[in-house]
């Protein structure tokens, strides 16, 4: 009866209820020991909804997968808000500064199809566009936009030297 179970926990602060405990109840694993090692892995995002895929066997033994939460979650917690804009393009609800935008950029990047940090910070630009967040005090496309045309090579010159 092996088989994999699909949720989304807050990260470091799963346990043993819903959703994780009656999803892994009638499996032979030790519900408690899944818990424990689902809040190890995840606890780098710290309440942040993270999805989990959790596989099991007959006999007990169990993998953890975790996967990248989605952008707009790692922006709402690197700023500290909840909501984005109504109407993004018009009020803005945060300003992001460059170090910020390439932490997101670094978790999110396992998770892109980017080659490095530099595309990964582009694309999480993009997302900022629809949160009504902007980059440096400046609206998220043009910020873009400038990412483009090399203005912020040198901060992501050290990633592509290594």
């Amino acid at each position: 009866m092996a088989g994999n179970i699909e949720v989304l926990v807050p990260g470091g602060e799963a346990d043993p209820g819903p959703p994780l405990g009656p999803e892994l109840g009638p499996t032979p694993v030790d519900v408690q020991a899944v818990v424990g090692e689902i809040n190890d892995q995840t606890a780098a995002f710290d309440g942040t909804e993270v999805p989990v895929t959790v596989s099991y066997d007959d006999d007990g033994s169990f993998d953890i997968d975790v996967g990248v939460p989605p952008t707009a979650a790692l922006v709402k917690d690197e700023l500290g808000f909840e909501t984005g804009s109504g109407e993004p393009n018009e009020e803005f609800v945060e300003d992001m500064s460059l170090d910020q935008l390439k932490t997101v950029a670094e978790q999110k990047l396992p998770d892109l199809l980017a080659y490095d940090t530099k595309s990964a910070a582009k694309e999480v630009a993009g997302t900022c566009v629809s949160l009504g967040v902007t980059i440096e005090g400046q609206d998220a496309r043009e910020f873009k936009q400038r990412i483009d045309e090399g203005e912020y090579d040198d901060v992501f010159a050290e990633e592509a030297a290594a």
